[in-house]
């Protein structure tokens, strides 16, 4: 059973608002008490899911589900989905075109540190129809 469910629609290729859901996502777990670490790793793997669908996926949504021993996050999309999602893995890989970069986005660490900050970490993506990302963050470590 979940103590508290949140969503949040994350707007594409707007960076004046990116990092907004992950920031009231942080906010709504500091309120209701969470251990500071794992808001650390919370807003981490959700803010950089954010920016990701900002950058590569012209937006989505983030579906947090706060349980009694966990904190589970679903990330989706409906862009252009990744065609290797093994490749999309490797620390340092990108697609993000040289504007992008020039901001200081575009890495290729967006996938490789959701996977790093949560416990459990699956990543489902078909081009042409979108990408989905679950991560979970256990409470009780």
């Amino acid at each position: 059973m979940n103590v508290l469910e949140l969503h949040y629609d994350v707007p594409g290729d707007d960076f004046t608002r990116a990092g907004e859901a992950s920031s009231a996502i942080k906010n709504k777990l500091k309120q209701m008490g969470i251990s500071p670490d794992v808001i650390r790793n919370i807003a981490i793997a959700t803010y950089e899911g954010e920016i990701n669908m900002v950058i590569h996926a012209n937006g989505g949504t983030i579906d947090v589900f706060v349980g009694a021993d966990a904190i589970t996050m679903m990330l989706k999309d409906t862009g252009a989905g990744i065609p290797d999602t093994e490749l999309a893995m490797r620390e340092g890989y990108t697609t993000a075109k040289e504007e992008i970069r020039s901001l200081g986005f575009g890495a290729g660490m967006g996938l490789p540190n959701m996977k790093k900050y949560t416990d459990e970490f699956e990543l489902k993506s078909e081009v042409g129809v979108g990408t989905q990302v679950t991560m979970k963050v256990y409470l009780n470590k």
